[in-house]
């Protein structure tokens, strides 16, 4: 096996590639992490700057694409939108007017510009977005095949800390995990990958490409990148953003809350750490701490029969009869309507 990167240039992100030596008899599948920021409250800005990306990922070949957590909407990253307990201010209500105004409808135009883009490009795609349902926001992950149709999204189950004050709840229903021509495909966002039944649901699906889109840059991730390609026997892609402070709004429209007076525009607020492990917990590329970059490997499937060997976490190596999982994949809404009730509601409206 051997590493090859660039060297950083100014004129593109930084490439990391890794031949891993696979024989013919199994399907090599090139596949790139993309680690670079939002513009942020510029979401038209943001589509043009991932459709750059991409086209510089399919110029090297690659056939699947992962995108950060959040990277169509933005990681309001340092940001408390004003709130206390007990207490909301005017500036923090305005700050989620803007946020929620950033964010995407699922379906919507911005869907149908990503799909078309992966359909141009012919690759796989997987975005990271803020997904927009009337006033109620999700962490969003969608899916595009590399025809250009859209195939379906996962919702951050648990959103961590503070992003509850802005962020919804996934439920049961948006746990997908896709077959597609390069591999069964499925996504768990940042720390939702430490949520051990989460991760179970996936590798009952059959999971092989693990994909975790993050906003966690800390030297710990690796770590629980690896354990998950290891406890899987699956390939996991973690993509995150590289951020400077410049890359939000400046202060007062914008406050990284209790760091602002120690940063200069320059100062770097995610640094990254993107990289891709293989079924045998083996780093292919990265992690990469250095800028924006494109992460890519070569990805043999063949890898996962033989981690498999020895490992598989609900195969082989369960024990059912003792423990088991049940997963309610149904949606869940705050309102049901009964056939007679919704006849009712429809009366009552023309009775107006």
């Amino acid at each position: 096996m051997s590493l090859v990167a660039t060297a950083p240039s100014s004129d593109g992100p930084i490439i990391a590639e890794v031949d891993m030596g696979a024989d013919s008899s199994a399907p090599v599948v090139r596949a790139t992490v993309v680690q670079a920021s939002t513009v942020f409250y510029d979401t038209p800005a943001t589509l043009d700057k991932a459709e750059r990306l991409l086209a510089e990922a399919a110029g090297y070949g690659a056939q699947l694409v992962v995108f950060p957590e959040a990277f169509i909407g933005g990681y309001p990253r340092g940001s408390n939108f004003g709130a206390a307990i007990g207490n909301r201010t005017p500036k923090g209500r305005e700050e989620f007017r803007k946020y929620h105004a950033a964010a995407i409808d699922v379906p919507g135009p911005e869907v149908d510009r990503l799909a078309a883009m992966a359909g141009k490009y012919k690759v796989l795609l997987v975005m990271g977005v803020i997904e927009r349902d009337g006033y109620t926001l999700y962490c969003s992950v969608l899916f595009f095949d590399a025809q250009g149709h859209y195939l379906g999204k996962h919702r951050k189950m648990m959103p961590t800390s503070v992003e509850r004050i802005v962020w919804g709840f996934g439920d049961g229903s948006t746990i997908p995990v896709f077959d597609t021509p390069v591999g069964k495909i499925g996504a768990a966002i940042c720390w939702e990958n430490r949520m051990p039944l989460l991760r179970t649901a996936m590798y009952g699906k059959g999971i092989e490409i693990y994909c975790a889109p993050t906003a966690d840059s800390r030297p710990t991730w690796p770590a629980s990148m690896t354990h998950i390609a290891l406890e899987g026997g699956c390939f996991v892609l973690s993509a995150d953003q590289f951020c400077r402070r410049k890359d939000y709004p400046p202060a007062p429209e914008y406050v990284f809350a209790g760091t602002e007076e120690e940063l200069d525009p320059d100062s770097v607020v995610c640094a990254g750490g993107s990289l891709i492990i293989s079924p045998m917990g083996t780093v292919l590329a990265g992690p990469n701490y250095e800028g924006e970059a494109l992460i890519s490997a070569d990805l043999d499937l063949g890898e996962i029969a033989r981690a498999k060997f020895d490992f598989d976490v609900v195969g082989h190596y369960a024990r059912p009869e003792v423990l088991s999982l049940t997963v309610r994949d149904h949606p869940t809404t705050a309102v049901t309507y009964t056939a007679s009730s919704a006849a009712a509601k429809t009366e009552s409206s023309q009775k107006k």
